[in-house]
């Protein structure tokens, strides 16, 4: 069997309190790992600003080149895992085993890192808002002659990742380039992606002193957050917001992302079918930019019947083949519970699941010992109804019709909304809504995500400020 050890300053420490990790097609047991208590967290954290100094010595010219040579070794070599190593074909297989998702979203997450990691200059730049990169050497640059100096206020990015999609890892990569030292507690049912990120850096060159690994219990997650200058939190509503009044910690949780359409545009729906379906299933709806509702002015239960065709098309097939689209649950208790949710909220009230009403099959699906949650739109006649605008794990979508002068009103928090419009008023008021965190003017899926372009969050913004500078000649 398997073993994953903790990483203290990016050295293996087996760990007397362990858990494991099954196959969760055949239950068989594939990987032990190694938990951290507290107060191994508390001690390493408290070495932080000791150890991040070796990113000092390291130029963001010589960095980047690390990164692109991370992204290589991440993609395709042989790389530890505990006393073994592990391949790319491995990696894919049990990370497959234990998430659910299908090898070819794995693959297609995968590459996600990689171009990532190879394209960090790029993403750098878009962070920070300027090409001159070399102010991170010593805090300082010079824009049309006026000094502008930054200060860095992390020794440690605490982490507390999640299990849905290998791709969120994105989000927290820049920190090694930024010179900020990582603290990581996985996913429990997803450690391998992290552990690999980390063996990728550590043979690319980074030192291994500032990478921490600590897969834990909550108690663990919450000694990270608290413990770290700065954090990121990965997970559902009620994981975030305990964070929320807290300015130390980024928060990564439902995205409520959104299409909308505009009045000059709707008639033309049939158009647009293509890109909303990418924009509601790619990566099998597991990502918070995965949008969950579309509102329109009118067309609406047109627009639910077509898109449920469309989606009747991705069907629950072996997580091996190479044509799936579609994740599997780890816990088939949380498919039913969701699903059992969504029916609650059908029951005498104003919305209808269309794809039920085609498919004339149970939304939970069985297959090789896996269970599945199949597409599903909902029809909702009120902005008001439960189901109007949630988010769920899966292919989920419901279609709301709300006059077009009146769903800005309606819509609240959005992770990236696409405004399908002309209209230069309503473009207008879309730039002018701070509850949207990405903008696509246009039918741009929502999953197209632009290496220059910070989604969801400024890392830089989170690990460094700008400070009033004077020096004399």
């Amino acid at each position: 069997m398997l073993e994953i050890p903790v990483l203290r300053k990016g050295q293996p420490y087996k760990s007397l309190e362990t858990y494991t990790l099954y196959n969760q097609q055949t239950a068989e047991p594939i990987c032990e790992v190694s938990m951290a208590n507290r107060g191994l967290i508390a001690k390493d954290l408290a070495e932080y600003p000791k150890n991040r100094k070796r990113l000092d010595d390291i130029t963001i010219a010589d960095s980047i080149q690390m990164c692109k040579e991370a992204a290589k070794y991440f993609a395709s070599a042989d790389l530890p895992l505990g006393e073994l190593s592990q391949s790319r074909k491995d990696y894919i297989k049990y990370l497959s085993m234990t998430s659910g998702l299908p090898e070819t979203l794995c693959a297609s997450n995968m590459k996600k890192i990689e171009g990532a990691l190879d394209q960090m200059d790029t993403v750098l730049a878009g962070m920070i808002r300027s090409n001159s990169l070399t102010f991170l050497d010593n805090n300082n640059q010079f824009v049309e002659n006026q000094s502008i100096n930054f200060i860095r206020e992390a020794d440690s990015l605490g982490v507390v990742a999640p299990n849905n999609s290998p791709g969120v890892h994105t989000l927290w990569l820049p920190a090694i380039p930024l010179k900020v030292g990582l603290c990581i507690r996985p996913g429990s049912n997803e450690p391998w992606t992290t552990y690999r990120i980390i063996q990728s850096f550590i043979k690319a060159g980074m030192p291994e002193q500032v990478f921490g690994y600590y897969p834990s219990d909550y108690s663990g997650s919450t000694e990270v957050v608290l413990r770290s200058d700065r954090s990121m939190v990965f997970g559902d509503k009620s994981s975030v917001d305990q964070w929320r009044q807290d300015p130390r910690v980024q928060l990564h949780g439902p995205g409520w992302s959104k299409i909308i359409f505009g009045s000059d545009r709707i008639n033309d729906w049939e158009k647009y079918l293509d890109f909303i379906t990418t924009s509601v299933a790619a990566n099998s709806g597991r990502s918070c930019i995965n949008v969950s509702s579309i509102w329109v002015p009118s067309h609406g239960r047109e627009i639910a019947n077509a898109l449920a065709e469309r989606l009747l098309k991705i069907q629950p097939l072996p997580l091996t083949h190479p044509q799936a689209e579609l994740a599997a649950f780890a816990n088939k208790n949380v498919a039913k519970g969701i699903s059992n949710l969504i029916d609650s909220h059908l029951h005498n009230s104003a919305a209808i699941d269309v794809s039920r009403e085609m498919r004339q099959t149970d939304r939970v699906a069985e297959l090789d010992g896996w269970t599945y949650l199949q597409p599903t739109v909902i029809y909702s006649e009120s902005v008001n109804h439960p189901l109007a605008n949630t988010e769920f794990i899966f292919p989920f979508v419901s279609v709301v019709e709300v006059p077009q002068e009146e769903v800005l009103d309606q819509i609240g928090y959005t992770l990236v909304a696409s405004v399908v419009t002309h209209d230069e008023e309503f473009i207008k008021q879309s730039m002018n809504f701070r509850h949207i965190d990405r903008l696509n003017i246009g039918p741009i899926p929502s999953n197209s995500i632009l290496y220059d372009q910070p989604h969801e969050g400024n890392l830089f913004d989170h690990l460094y400020k700008q400070r009033a500078f004077q020096m004399v000649s």
